[in-house]
């Protein structure tokens, strides 16, 4: 691909300020595009263009969208990023009817107001690319960690396919990146509390989580950069007749075929 192969692409990034977002942020940056990070709160250092905004406020997110038409006329490109894992683990019994929605808001429902808000703009100009960062978890739930949040990447999952086929004669393309485990500072909190709940290392403790979904055959977490490479290259021209797929960056951990 040409360094610079997103020169004049404007491109949003939601949870841009730290983890798999900032990776993201600094990767389509370097290699061209204009980028504007969302997040609650502004990060002391950063280049990019920031305004904040909590997604899961139908409010903030409308501000966060006139914001965008009325300093850059539109976007080119959307990384869906914000999410996360909020509710506790134990299976179905532990997670209340509070529990199930937090979840839903953070994981799909900020995702579908802010293509719903956006997607006008990029249908008028014909052209357009959605990047839905979902997880491996949402092909494969760990009932006793993460149910509610793997139900919720599910729900992302088919409601992005969906929208790529109604935008695929639009010039707009949807696709959704799936990173397994990430070196990322959530992740590596969980794998602490996890450990320091069951009384052993964070290393024994990533063993017998991996254990439970046959283990990563590459041996080791992914970096942020590697999920932000995949990113770069399907937002590229270099992937324009690629829509609708999932893409599993996991180093071969999930047990499933397609």
């Amino acid at each position: 691909m040409e360094l610079k192969d997103l020169k004049g692409k404007r491109a949003l990034v939601t949870g841009g300020t730290k983890g798999i977002g900032k990776a993201i942020a600094d990767q389509l940056a370097q290699v061209g595009a204009t980028v504007i990070i969302s997040a609650r709160a502004k990060p002391e250092d950063t280049t990019h263009h920031f305004i904040a905004a909590d997604l899961t406020n139908a409010d903030q997110v409308t501000a966060l969208a006139n914001e965008i038409k009325n300093t850059f006329g539109g976007i080119d490109i959307l990384i869906n990023n914000v999410g996360g894992l909020t509710t506790p683990g134990g299976g179905h019994s532990t997670l209340t009817d509070a529990h199930w929605q937090q979840e839903l808001d953070l994981n799909l429902i900020s995702a579908i107001r802010l293509d719903r808000i956006l997607l006008p703009q990029m249908i008028e100009q014909k052209s357009g690319v959605i990047i839905h960062i979902s997880s491996v978890a949402g092909k494969q739930a760990l009932w006793n960690l993460n149910l509610a949040y793997a139900v919720s990447k599910a729900a992302l999952n088919s409601y992005s396919k969906a929208l790529a086929t109604e935008l695929a004669d639009k010039g707009i393309r949807v696709l959704t990146v799936s990173p397994g485990a990430t070196r990322t500072e959530p992740m590596v909190k969980f794998l602490n509390d996890y450990a320091t709940s069951a009384g052993i290392t964070p290393e024994e403790g990533m063993k017998q989580l991996m254990a439970q979904t046959g283990g990563i055959p590459m041996g080791r977490m992914a970096e942020p950069v590697e999920v932000a490479q995949l990113v770069h290259f399907l937002v590229s021209p270099s992937a324009a007749y690629l829509t609708g797929t999932i893409y599993a960056i996991d180093g071969g951990s999930l047990p499933v075929v397609g």
